[in-house]
This record gives structure tokens, C-alpha cells and sequence, in this order.
């Protein structure tokens, strides 16, 4: 078999049926969805610090533990934007209140994966599979949601934008992987499982070839080790930072709308493991808020009528220590905020159990828990928006307890 052949049954076999690349955008087909309905789900790799994401400004603890990071109150100087008298969203997120005025967003704190961990790898792992704790399982969760939905598969029902094809969407459904318009990428063709192995049985029977491509990988990834000089790059996962978000969400509107068949979307987006120099209204994470409001505005309204059967779905493998660190940042933590976008959303609410900042309330003392099981939300989304059948939710999610989570994020 001639190598560009043998890479591509190589490709084909990784999910990537359809052209990849700056191309790619231009896909257009007529057929439309089964109902129309659509879900784009953003990751935030690195664990975004969900306390200044939508900051309970009204604790007097926030801003104790806090002195030099928590978000003034509003109406202050680089105060938060009010929501409802006690929480306050990050002023880098302004181009999100309309949507909150407008009722098509909603927040639910104290949400997250029950798994204590605190690894990115493996809690960005388990928000994928949607197992927390389970590390064996083979698929994601919105592959599984896909081979569960009524409807025909096709490659392009559910694409992802990013240098490679995502955890959250491997399994035995097609997919289809779009490289990002202005992102770019370090990762090879070798660094896709299926092909690096294939390569691996390729060269078995030949020590000589064996070793040359050994040291090749090793080298390759040597060097991708060096360029990521700190966890926060590691964190990343190969994600992108949030810079580029604003034109790959106008793509994607225009891509969505341009081809009713695509029903789900997955981007993620890195740059939000703030151990140092956090900042407050201003400064990193500022940094990285602002472009990722600005696309998800963008999203919502080049979405047109399209976005009233749309929902987004905004997470992180988990929040940050409540207490700020000496380098003026904050830590690892627990329990985070998980954000809701979309035309039928039951918007401009705060959601969640939401126990205070208080150290008796604390997880582990440090952390704030989490009470809100991030499946819960998942599985309101696919049930309530998307129509999935109740008898197939627990494929979807099989190892959630079933136990109600008291939200009501959809409209009635």
C-alpha cells in the first residue's frame, strides 16, 4: 500500500470522513436536521476560576479571601455586573448581559464532577466520558448521545473545531474534525492513536525501521514537551487559547447554518490554569474572559433564528481553591460554574445549591463543593432540548445517580 493511501485508510479510520482544514469551512449541505434542534459544547481546559466567572460579590468571605483578586461590587470601579443582588459577573463578559437580560443565559454554581480529583488529565478525562472515576470507559459522551438520537448518522450530524479529534467525541458514531481557523497547532498526523499504532505494526517485522521511527517519536515528543514550559500550557490539552474564539464561532455560526444537518458541535479552549498573577476585573484571566464572551455573543447572534433552537453548554474539569495563593492566583479546586446559552433557555437565574463561601461549608475547607452533579445539566440539555428518549439517557450516561437535580433550565 502506498504511504499516502495507507494514511488515509489511516484517517478514515480515526473519524476524520470529510476534508479537514481551512477548506473545510465551506461545507454546505440542504438536508436539515431531525427537529432542528442543535447543542454546541465549549471546554474550558485548564479549569476556569468560576468565582470570578460569576463572583458571590454579596459573601462577605469572597472578598476575605480574596484581597487582592475578588471582584468589586458593582457599580464600584471594575465592579462585577450585577445578576441578581448577590452574584456579579466578570466585567470581561459585558458583551454576555444581553443575553442575561434577555433571559437566553443561565449560570448553575457549585457544579462539577463528583471525582475528588485533581488532575487536569483525568478530570478533563472524566467530563468527556461522563464517568467520573471510571478510566476505562472507550467512548464520550456526546459520541454516545449521537449513536442514542434519533435520526440518521452522518459524518457531519457532530463535528469538533481543533487540531485534533476530542475525547468527548471518540467512539464508534462519526465525527467529523475541523482544524480551527485561527489557531494553530503542534500536533502531527503521528500523534492520532489509530495512526501512531498503525505505524507501530507497520515497522514490527524491521528492527532497523522500528528503531529509526521510535527515535523519531521520542524526539517529536521531546520536543513538544519543551515548548510546554509550564502545567498551564500542559493543562491545555493542545486546546487553543481563547483569541482566535471570536472568528471560529463567527465560522462556526455560518458552517451551522449554512448545513442544517449539523446538529452538535465541540470546541475547546485553553489558558485558564491561573496559578500566578490571576488578576481581577483586569489581567490574565480577564484576558482570556473577554474573547470568549465576545464569541459567544457573536455565536448567539449569527446563529440568527437558529439560535432559539440552540443550546451552549460553557464547562471546565473543575473550579479553583476559594482562598487566592501567594503568587496571587488561585489553585486547583472542586466545585465551578457551569454556564447555559440558548433561545429556550429559563434564563437570567443563578442555579444550584449554592452554600456560601463559609469554611464550615467548604470542601475539604479549601473548595467549593460540588452539589450539582455536572451530568445533571448534561442530561437536562439532552432530554429537555434535544428530545432524547428517556430509555436511552442512562446509555448516554450510565453511571449518573438517579436522583433529581432540582433544576428547571428549560423554559416550560
Amino acid at each position: 500500500m502506498k504511504r499516502r493511501n495507507f494514511l488515509l485508510s489511516c484517517a478514515v479510520g480515526a473519524g476524520l470522513a470529510t476534508p479537514v482544514g481551512r477548506q473545510a469551512w465551506a461545507i454546505s449541505n440542504t438536508e436539515t436536521a431531525d427537529n432542528g434542534k442543535k447543542m454546541i459544547v465549549i471546554m474550558l481546559r485548564g479549569a476556569v476560576d468560576g468565582l470570578n466567572v460569576v463572583a458571590p460579590y454579596g459573601d462577605a468571605d469572597y472578598l476575605r479571601l480574596r484581597p487582592t483578586i475578588a471582584l468589586g461590587r458593582p457599580g464600584q470601579d471594575n465592579g462585577a455586573l450585577d445578576l441578581d443582588g448577590y452574584f456579579g459577573m466578570h466585567p470581561a463578559l459585558v458583551d454576555l448581559q444581553p443575553l442575561w437580560q434577555q433571559k437566553k443565559l443561565a449560570f448553575v454554581h457549585a457544579s462539577g464532577s463528583p471525582d475528588a480529583t485533581r488532575s487536569h488529565f483525568d478530570a478533563q478525562d472524566y467530563l468527556e466520558s461522563a464517568t467520573p472515576g471510571r478510566k476505562s470507559t472507550q467512548d464520550g459522551w456526546m459520541n454516545r448521545l449521537l449513536g442514542n438520537l434519533p435520526g440518521t448518522l452522518t459524518p457531519t450530524r457532530a463535528i469538533s473545531i481543533g487540531p485534533v479529534m476530542p475525547r468527548i467525541l471518540t467512539g464508534s458514531a462519526p465525527a467529523t474534525n475541523l482544524a480551527a481557523g485561527a489557531a494553530g497547532t503542534r500536533a502531527n498526523v503521528l500523534d492520532r492513536p489509530q495512526v501512531g499504532s498503525a505505524f507501530d505494526q507497520l515497522y514490527q517485522g524491521n528492527e532497523k525501521y522500528a528503531r529509526a521511527f521510535e527515535d523519531s517519536k521520542s524526539a517529536h515528543k521531546e520536543m513538544m514537551s519543551a515548548s510546554m514550559d509550564n502545567e498551564m500550557q500542559m493543562a491545555n490539552g493542545g486546546a487553543p487559547l481563547p483569541n482566535g474564539f471570536p472568528d471560529d464561532a463567527s465560522r462556526l455560526a455560518t458552517l451551522m447554518r449554512n448545513d442544517p444537518k449539523i446538529q452538535i458541535a465541540f470546541m475547546a479552549l485553553g489558558g485558564w490554569d491561573t496559578h500566578a498573577n490571576q488578576g481581577s476585573a483586569k489581567g490574565q484571566l480577564a484576558n482570556r474572559l473577554s474573547p470568549l464572551g465576545q464569541g459567544l455573543a457573536i455565536l448567539a447572534r449569527k446563529l440568527g433564528p437558529m439560535f432559539d433552537d440552540t443550546t451552549i453548554v460553557v464547562m471546565s474539569e473543575f473550579g479553583r481553591t476559594v482562598k487566592q495563593n501567594g503568587n496571587g492566583g488561585t489553585d486547583h479546586g472542586h466545585g465551578n460554574v457551569m454556564w447555559v446559552l440558548g433561545g429556550n433557555i429559563a434564563g437570567g437565574k443563578v442555579y444550584g445549591d449554592w452554600r456560601g463561601l463559609a469554611n464550615a461549608q467548604l470542601y475539604e475547607g479549601r473548595d467549593v463543593p460540588v452539589t450539582t452533579d455536572f451530568r445533571s445539566v448534561l442530561a437536562q440539555v439532552c432530554e429537555r432540548h434535544l428530545r432524547l428518549p428517556d430509555n436511552h439517557l442512562a446509555q448516554v450516561f450510565p453511571a449518573m445517580p438517579q436522583t433529581g437535580s432540582g433544576l428547571h433550565l428549560f423554559a416550560a
